[in-house]
């Protein structure tokens, strides 16, 4: 069964709007797990625009205190270091609170959103990334490196890099899938192109020995679509070997229109 994590940035960035303790990130929290979730992921940025590294302190303290079956994956660029605003670098972060999973992104400090993945095409990156996931691995912290899945034969070979660099898992970007299906339909040309090339991806992946999670505005629309072997105009396709996905900004959203609690459910119904 593929694992559901929930995204809490945007909670936090609705708190930071009035920089105050409403909404409470822990009670948020404690609801998404007895929700039914998985997974609580964080992703925090170097200018603190949402996840406060004193956020990602007080969440892993709560989670193995009181939800200890609970992952906690934390986001980020592990080349991003010390800030004079307090933000410790994320080696530190990971360091300090040793999660059960990190995933690597390859994002700039002023990035709206991740929008890409790791090439791992040179050398010297891939020493580089080798270097942080084995780190990491002797924290006991499983490692999961954001890929995108096109095209086809660099996605390959990206995988091939991830698995000698030693990650235990990749993330699909789901971004621009997602995109076509909103602009045009989860059965457009474009659109099951891309799916298949994200299927192809993962099935790649998990036979090299890596398995696979993926995140990127997925959402009630395409999610069950995105999985595959289900109703949304998917009659056909296998179901991709997927084992946890990451869903944050959507699911906020629908929960200013279901509920918090509500809202998760309708999302793990899809999985």
């Amino acid at each position: 069964m593929t694992m559901l994590s929930v995204n809490i940035n945007k909670i936090a960035w609705l708190r930071n709007a009035r920089n105050g303790e409403r909404p409470n990130l822990a009670h948020a929290v404690g609801v998404i797990v007895k929700a039914g979730a998985q997974g609580i992921t964080v992703h925090p940025r170097p200018d603190q625009r949402h996840i406060r590294p004193e956020d990602v302190h007080e969440i892993a303290s709560l989670l193995a205190s009181e939800y200890p079956r609970i992952e906690f994956n934390i986001e980020g660029n592990p080349a991003a270091g010390a800030r004079a605003n307090g933000y410790p670098g994320f080696d530190a972060l990971i360091e300090a609170v040793r999660p059960q999973q990190a995933t690597l992104v390859p994002d700039s400090d002023d990035q709206l959103t991740s929008d890409h993945g790791f090439e791992l095409a040179g050398s010297e990156e891939r020493r580089r990334i080798g270097d942080t996931l084995a780190r990491y691995r002797a924290l006991g912290v499983r490692t999961s490196l954001f890929m995108d899945a096109e095209p086809a034969g660099l996605a390959q070979r990206r995988i091939a890099s991830a698995k000698e660099c030693g990650a235990d898992r990749i993330e699909l970007h789901t971004g621009p899938f997602a995109e076509l299906a909103r602009r045009h339909g989860l059965e457009h040309p474009a659109t099951c192109a891309a799916l298949r090339a994200l299927h192809g991806a993962a099935r790649h992946a998990a036979s090299s020995g890596l398995r696979v999670n993926a995140g990127h505005d997925l959402d009630l629309f395409n999610l069950r679509a995105f999985l595959g072997g289900g109703k949304q105009g998917t009659e056909g396709i296998e179901r991709a070997p997927i084992a946890e996905v990451s869903i944050g900004h959507a699911l906020i959203a629908d929960a200013l229109e279901f509920g918090l609690e509500a809202t998760v459910g309708k999302y793990l119904s899809l999985l």
